[in-house]
């Protein structure tokens, strides 16, 4: 603790001091992004997906919604009001008139001017969620209805953080190493790398999440040890740029998906094209920092939600009336509840003697999704039970509902426009993160994940017996 005065505000003093800053966690964001970069494209990752199955993917989804619970109930605690009548518009959009469309207008070259009707409020029921609540918000505060800063209920106003949206410039372009040579030190690294472990092992879980709700059959080896590669290259790219922070897969978004019932890759696409040119643009992106914070914790609490609900919809693969199923799901997810908490709330006791080894320890043991998961990886792969019992023939089996062609349905994981190049190139087969990878076994991709099944005749009347 230092008695120093802080520097003044926008001072050179204090620009060098915050940038140092940036420039230790660039560093740090960098040089443990190509952990994860290994770690996907080798196909390490791949490698423990053969001992996954529901029983391993419920807690570590599941806990991805509940461990956030304090972070939506904190800011819908603000103003309980403002957060209940965004749940509730929520529901109403994307619930109660999900079905309801509106007409439009349209003009083309063959029709000309023509109307047709569109699903705006199962298109896009969060977005018209949060931009209802957010103007009924500023109604309010321009009617003196909420009471001034200070007091509870006074975070639902519009008006608190205006000087933001002032001081913003209009087109701010951001590049490489725009606050200086990034810095690297050990203790940096590793407590980064703490976070990268940490959000492999969410992803992992956020993208059979994903498939889940998106009607996708889950997601082979191969699009996994991608999926976590491009994370990796993604941070990289973060770090470079000095945003600060790393890239990995967005809980809120997958129940975004949930609700909305878009899973568009094009969706996505464009998204990510809107986000970069908005970017640029200073008072766009402080325009929505005057979203009250009882609106996103709201939000939270309708998105965290669905995500829960997606991780425990993993159960029905699950046979439930065995003890060994019941112990291990309830033992993984309170544990993964229980003992993050007390890591948060009694920092400083583990002491390994390494500071380093210290903190990568406090950040993984901290995290309910490694905890959970890990609770449930080990159990479930120590406690004797047969596939059937653990869920994994039904949740592996491939549901021809997916397509509706006789394309192999883990096809949508295929590189998209170059897929039929790759297939010509015999080297692909020994890339892990290639969708025709196929590993030393020598099965294919399609089959490779499969467990031995029974034989036709019993097998096809458990597939009967799952869909009625």
């Amino acid at each position: 603790m230092t008695s120093d005065p802080l520097p003044d505000p926008g001072s050179p003093e204090h620009q060098e001091m915050w940038q140092m800053r940036m420039r230790e966690i660039q560093g740090a964001i960098m040089v443990s992004s190509l952990f994860e970069i290994v770690i996907g494209f080798s196909g390490v990752i791949g490698l423990f997906l053969h001992f996954i199955g529901p029983l391993v993917i419920v807690p570590t989804i599941s806990l991805i919604g509940l461990s956030l619970f304090k972070e939506a109930a904190d800011l819908a605690s603000k103003q309980w009001y403002i957060a209940f009548m965004t749940m509730i518009l929520i529901a109403i959009y994307s619930q109660y008139l999900k079905n309801v469309k509106i007409p439009v207008c349209r003009v083309t070259r063959r029709d000309g001017c023509s109307m047709y009707k569109l699903p705006l409020f199962k298109l896009f029921p969060i977005l018209l969620a949060l931009i209802s609540a957010w103007v009924i918000c500023g109604i309010l505060t321009a009617a003196g209805a909420f009471p001034e800063q200070g007091k509870w209920g006074s975070d639902a106003r519009t008006d608190t953080k205006v000087d933001v949206l002032e001081k913003a410039l209009w087109f701010r372009f951001p590049y490489p190493g725009q606050w200086g040579l990034p810095t690297v030190s050990v203790s940096a690294v590793f407590g980064m790398l703490a976070g990268v472990l940490a959000s492999i092992i969410e992803s992992v879980g956020d993208y059979y999440a994903c498939a889940k709700l998106a009607g996708a059959p889950p997601p082979p080896v191969h699009a996994i040890n991608r999926g976590i590669g491009m994370e990796g290259i993604g941070c990289l790219l973060a770090g470079a740029w000095g945003s600060g922070n790393g890239m990995t897969s967005y809980s809120e978004n997958i129940g975004a998906i949930g609700i909305t019932r878009v899973g568009s890759r094009r969706v996505v696409q464009m998204g990510g094209l809107i986000m970069i040119i908005m970017g640029c643009l200073g008072k766009f992106g402080a325009l929505f920092v005057t979203i009250p914070d009882p609106v996103i914790g709201g939000l939270f609490m309708v998105v965290f939600g669905m995500v829960v609900a997606v991780g425990l919809s993993n159960l029905q693969f699950v046979d439930l009336s065995s003890s060994r199923n019941i112990f291990i799901i309830g033992t993984s997810i309170f544990f993964g509840l229980s003992f993050p908490n007390w890591m948060k709330t009694h920092p400083g006791y583990i002491d390994t003697g390494s500071d380093i080894v210290d903190q990568l320890l406090s950040v993984l043991l901290g995290t309910s999704m490694f905890v959970g998961g890990l609770t449930g990886f080990t159990l479930d792969n120590t406690i004797p039970g047969t596939l059937e019992e653990r869920g994994i023939l039904r949740w592996r089996q491939k549901d021809d509902s997916v397509t509706t062609n006789k394309e192999r349905n883990d096809s949508v994981y295929d590189l998209p426009c170059i897929q039929k190049y790759l297939n010509k190139l015999t080297i692909t087969q020994y890339l892990p993160f290639c969708p025709n990878f196929q590993p030393c076994c020598g099965k294919g991709t399609g089959e490779k994940d499969e467990p031995p099944v029974e034989p036709v005749s019993v097998y096809e009347k458990k597939v009967e017996d799952t869909h009625m």
